[in-house]
């Protein structure tokens, strides 16, 4: 078996950063995006065109016969992890934003790998190891520094209980992705973008026939293909690349400076400002998530969900 260089694994690591910058940039494009569109309709027209971008991928011989190996058994809990994935999750996570500064959806999103962490202990008999429940203090110290004293209007209330609402499905997702792919019956792009499809569909037709679809400037068209197109369908394939050298730790922490990317970008486009009392809850609140998704033996893996 080849060993990989030191070389070739730093231009894995700047890969990863790379992804976790175009993730980064989505909070600030969908920010814009709102002014416009409704953040439900937003959302499902991302996923949906992620979806027809990734669709011709399916055409690979290896995915057509796992398809033709599908048990129709499967079909159910695949239509149901894509409703909760997408439908739920990013439909949560749009209307948060259009309610919510970029920092504080971000931060809030960091708190699903402690929910995960949490379901998997009750529902998968999975133990987390100590340093996993001491990120998981950490974690909540940060949010409680970033916070504290609370002062928060009406709309940014509605914001974190609709973000709360996001983070449990998220985390509901993740149960049920991690159940599915414990079978090893379908490789993790197949149960992606079935998921992708039937969700994104679904949350298309509820933004729809909830809020309407308004003139799309020629901006925002350009925008909502580069998000579907770059910051989605690219950035999930390089991804899951990186992941095939990336060590746990490598990828918890790349994953953790998403938070610090998405304050200086929110800072420079869009004139949100954190204060000192706040970076340095955000800065404990980055540790923390990263130890609560560390486990011995294990890499992460799948599309990332919150962006």
């Amino acid at each position: 078996m080849r060993v990989e260089t030191k070389e070739e694994h730093l231009k894995v690591i700047l890969q990863a950063l790379f992804v976790t910058f175009l993730w980064s940039t989505s909070f600030i494009i969908i920010k814009l995006g709102l002014k416009e569109i409704p953040p439900l309709t937003f959302a499902g027209l991302r996923y949906f065109l992620a979806f027809i971008f990734l669709l011709p991928l399916l055409l690979r011989k290896k995915y057509i016969d796992e398809l033709k190996k599908l048990n129709r058994k499967e079909y159910p809990k695949l239509i149901l992890y894509g409703f909760v994935f997408i439908a739920l999750t990013q439909g949560a996570q749009f209307a948060g934003l259009s309610l919510l500064p970029s920092v504080v959806v971000s931060l809030m999103l960091n708190f699903s790998p402690l929910v995960v962490a949490l379901m998997g202990y009750f529902l998968l008999t999975e133990k987390p190891t100590s340093i996993q429940w001491v990120g998981a203090c950490l974690f909540i110290c940060g949010v409680l520094v970033y916070f504290l004293p609370v002062s928060l209007s009406s709309n940014e209330i509605l914001g974190l209980a609709i973000m709360m609402f996001g983070i449990l499905a998220n985390a509901g997702s993740s149960i049920l992705g991690r159940e599915i792919n414990r079978k090893k019956i379908l490789s993790p792009f197949i149960i992606t973008i079935i998921g992708l499809g039937f969700g994104s569909i679904c949350l298309l037709a509820a933004g729809i026939f909830l809020q309407g679809i308004s003139t799309i400037s020629l901006i925002n068209i350009f925008l909502l293909v580069w998000m579907a197109g770059v910051n989605t369908a690219y950035a999930f394939t390089l991804w899951n690349k990186t992941l095939r050298s990336l060590t746990a730790i490598e990828s918890s922490i790349i994953n953790g400076t998403m938070l610090i990317q998405i304050g200086v970008l929110a800072w420079i486009f869009l004139g949100e400002t954190i204060t000192f009392k706040e970076s340095i809850g955000m800065m404990i609140a980055i540790v923390g998530v990263i130890l609560v998704q560390l486990k011995p033996g294990m890499k992460k893996s799948g599309f990332n969900k919150n962006y």
